[in-house]
């Protein structure tokens, strides 16, 4: 066999065959090839009685190169490819045959074993019950998933327990940053019923990133605080070191291709909602922790106990409403409604959402915009908190900064564009506000969007006119109900044992 010496047994066996097979037929039974059999058919000798080792067959095209020149650029840089230095020898020696490179890659393989650099060692960890808990973050931007048609780029927060194996995932619409670990390690544990001793993270490299000294050292207590809370012992991978955190990083392709599989079978990638795939992804996730249920429920016996209630896991900023009807945080513009105009906000930072309060009161809630990988800003705009300043100028939409992201649903959008085509600005700003605030009026903003897209396929200009009537009656215009209260005397008989008072 390749790489084998042939042994004098091997021999004696085959000339044993020979007396009866053929050489191929010999040869094979003796485990070696044909070629070895005709080599023994003209010289039969045992190997042992070999004076010396037979010599190359081709000559060695490395001959006089490897030594000279490979071995030095090795034990200068250890880290050099094969590829690489088989590029800078065919520089330096044109005639050689570009064969030779995997001739080449053995021979540096057997020279690094002998004499390379020491490599890396993996210790393998004998797991504990409810000694440690994992998370990490994983992007699935590739899986091609997309929400009502459009794609959503997202990544999945993974925690995981050594010893079960118990998973949780949670869809992070952002980057890793503390909230989003907060959330879903939160949900995890919750979900699980019990903390481990120990949570390992990967140093959140990716959410200190950009940040100062300051901010950095604030980020590190509230994770710190968060373990705490807990009571679990916060502790960190040493950056660029993965297999640290191997018993989560290799789940990681389990896990995307689990998700990838289930998609197949579900026939499509597209979501009605974000809600819709949470809860996709939360049943492939529980599918898995079936699997594991002996394991599971052995270490929730040994698990921390959870505390009354959940800690924070959001973000707390306090923003000022400008004079453009909203304010920017994170290099994204929310609109809020005007009368707001001046006041300071207290925003709670989710994920996916915004929580706004002025003092103690819960005012709205908006869903979380994201600057784009350029730094350009992004907006978050309500058409609804700005009509009736749009009522009184409506040129101004023709030139608005957030002009794309006031509409609310593409007709709108396309309307506007044929307007300003057949009718000019002035006119197709006009109408275009007065659909708007008849959509926010009449609360009619899918029903109009329907309308305007039939007649935007029926190639003509919507009638205000019509519209207006379509989607009546006019809210000024409704009859006012008068409501006759009864007396108290009406009240008193409905109650128990009146009419035996009465006639007593």
């Amino acid at each position: 066999m390749p790489g084998h010496h042939l042994t004098d047994h091997q021999v004696r066996l085959y000339m044993r065959l020979r007396r009866t097979d053929s050489p191929a037929a010999a040869a094979a039974k003796a485990s070696f090839s044909s070629a070895t059999a005709y080599r023994l058919e003209q010289d039969p000798k045992l190997p042992s009685q070999r004076e010396q080792r037979r010599s190359r067959r081709r000559p060695d095209p490395l001959a006089g190169i490897f030594e000279a020149e490979i071995v030095p650029l090795l034990e200068a840089s250890p880290g050099l490819r094969p590829v690489a230095l088989l590029e800078e020898l065919l520089r330096r020696h044109p005639t050689l045959p570009p064969g030779i490179r995997r001739t080449l890659e053995r021979r540096v393989r057997a020279w690094r074993a002998v004499h390379g650099p020491e490599r890396e060692v993996i210790f393998r960890q004998i797991q504990e019950p409810g000694r440690l808990g994992l998370s990490d973050f994983t992007d699935t931007s590739d899986r091609g998933i997309t929400v009502a048609k459009v794609a959503l780029p997202h990544r999945l927060y993974h925690f995981r327990l050594a010893y079960s194996g118990f998973e949780h995932a949670h869809v992070v619409l952002g980057g890793e940053s503390f909230v989003a670990l907060a959330a879903g390690l939160q949900d995890a544990l919750w979900t699980l019923g019990g903390a481990p001793k120990e949570h390992r993270s990967d140093s959140l490299s990716a959410a200190f990133r950009n940040l100062d000294q300051n901010a950095a050292d604030d980020l590190t207590r509230r994770y710190d605080a968060l373990c705490l809370h807990y009571g679990m012992t916060p502790s960190r991978n040493n950056p660029g070191v993965a297999h640290e955190n191997g018993a989560i990083e290799g789940p990681h392709g389990h896990l995307k291709r689990a998700l990838e599989d289930a998609l197949l079978l579900r026939g499509s990638r597209d979501f009605e909602t974000v809600d819709a795939y949470r809860h996709f992804v939360a049943e492939l996730v529980s599918r898995r922790n079936r699997r594991h249920h002996a394991r599971i429920e052995a270490e929730r016996i040994v698990l921390t106990a959870l505390p009354p209630r959940r800690t924070d896991d959001f973000e707390t900023v306090s923003v000022v409403v400008t004079t453009s009807g909203g304010f920017t945080l994170r290099k994204v513009f929310y609109s809020v409604p005007s009368r707001l105009i001046g006041h300071r906000l207290r925003v709670r930072l989710y994920d996916d959402r915004l929580e706004v309060f002025l003092g103690a009161t819960a005012l709205l809630v908006l869903p979380r915009g994201r600057a784009d990988r350029r730094g350009r800003h992004d907006h978050v705009v309500d058409y609804r908190h700005v009509i009736h300043a749009l009522r009184r100028k409506p040129m101004a939409l023709l030139h608005l900064v957030y002009r794309d992201q006031l509409f609310p649903r593409e007709a709108y959008r396309r309307t506007f564009e044929a307007l300003l085509e057949q009718l000019g600005e002035r006119p197709a700003c006009r109408r275009m506000v007065a659909l708007l605030a008849l959509a926010h009026e009449r609360s009619c903003e899918a029903e109009l969007a329907q309308c305007l897209a039939e007649d935007l396929a029926a190639g003509r200009l919507p009638d205000l006119d019509w519209l207006g009537s379509r989607f009546a009656p006019d809210p000024q215009s409704l009859p006012h109900v008068n409501v006759q209260l009864g007396t108290l005397r009406d009240y008193d008989a409905l109650l128990p044992g009146a009419h035996e008072e009465d006639c007593a």
